[in-house]
């Protein structure tokens, strides 16, 4: 799993911008949608210079970018849209956690996609940053992925409403499909808490600790990304009655209320299993201890039975010159008779007494 460093984050200065993420090699992209309910007119491989030409402030524009890794052509773009360098460095700096911030003409948000590693127990990780302004929607992703592909398929085929609404639904479509990956990544490890809870009951491996100890990590990794995430989504809901806020229509409130709510769902779930996990912790505790147990009541029996002969052995064995037993013919056969004889008998007693 990707483990957030803050130590790199808190030296980073507004004035000296600086992408923090892994994903230094991709190339910066852009990509524009224009539409309303009848046109949609899409442009890609543009300069940020040919915006002017491209935006219809009559329309909903929804600007895409992939790749965070060119500073000086990101400068540019914050210079046409006047962002400022506090939140240039919210988009370049990945270790910062969800976050809302609004003023009376624009929205900001940044917040962290997880979705879970093929063929391994990791989270990958993505930050991603939303501007609304003007009624155009920024995106900023580190790298081109499919997330938004379905939601690109939608404008396409003017499927739904996303065509009739403004850039704040669109926004809410866009975050409402990285929460999806949020249920996604909690299934993953929900099935493997499962694996894990079955394993507990049929092994007693070291493995398996090692295992429950990356899920709970996993687990409070999720629970630590949602957190902020919640937070920010009451804060939306917080602002419908603000009236110098304007830049998101009356009623698409209702729809990050939605948001909020699923936020609740995930961090409940999270919980939950989070209990599962401590219950699978402390019954593979209970099993090894029990194990030990019985293997230290075989090692008990088995030595209380050897008491008995090892006292005969040591009687028989202090060499006195007038044993009597010593000189009868049958004193050997008679000594290993009554010896198994107290094996048998004290076996049965065992057996009744149900120790083993």
């Amino acid at each position: 799993m990707r483990k957030i460093k803050y130590k790199k984050g808190r030296k980073m200065q507004p004035y000296n911008l600086e992408y923090t993420g892994i994903h230094k090699s991709k190339d910066s992209e852009l990509q524009l949608f224009v539409y309303d309910d009848l046109n949609l007119t899409e442009y890609e491989d543009f300069k940020v210079s040919d915006l002017d030409k491209l935006i219809d402030k009559q329309k909903t524009n929804w600007i895409n970018i992939h790749g965070l890794n060119n500073v000086d052509w990101l400068k540019s773009i914050g210079d046409y849209f006047k962002i400022d360098n506090f939140m240039l460095a919210d988009i370049l700096n990945t270790t910062r956690r969800t976050k809302l911030e609004e003023s009376h003409d624009f929205l900001f948000f940044n917040i962290k996609s997880l979705l879970p590693t093929e063929h391994s127990d990791n989270i990958s990780v993505e930050q991603i940053s939303f501007l609304l302004k003007d009624g155009v929607l920024i995106s900023f992703q580190e790298k081109r992925s499919d997330f938004f592909t379905h939601i690109r398929e939608r404008i396409r085929t003017h499927s739904g409403i996303v065509r009739i609404k403004k850039a704040d639904y669109l926004l809410y479509i866009l975050l409402d499909a990285i929460m999806e990956n949020f249920y996604i990544t909690l299934e993953n490890e929900e099935d493997k808490v499962e694996e894990l809870i079955n394993l507990t009951k049929q092994s007693v491996d070291p493995v398996i600790l090692e295992k429950i100890e990356k899920h709970r990590d996993n687990l409070n990794f999720l629970k630590r990304s949602i957190i902020p995430l919640r937070d920010s989504l009451y804060d939306i809901k917080s602002i419908k009655d603000d009236t110098i806020f304007n830049a998101m229509e009356a009623d698409s409130f209702s729809f990050f209320a939605r948001l909020h709510q699923k936020s609740l769902e995930l961090l409940e779930q999270i919980d939950s299993d989070m209990g599962s996990l401590e219950s699978a912790s402390n019954f593979f505790f209970s099993a090894q201890t029990h194990k030990m147990n019985e293997i230290m009541k075989t090692l008990t029996i088995v030595s209380a039975i050897f008491i008995p002969l090892t006292f005969i052995v040591g009687i028989y064995g202090m060499n006195f010159e007038y044993m009597p037993e010593l000189k009868r013919h049958y004193g050997y056969h008679t000594v290993i008779g009554a010896m198994f004889l107290i094996v048998i008998g004290m076996i049965i007693y065992f057996k009744k007494r149900r120790w083993f």
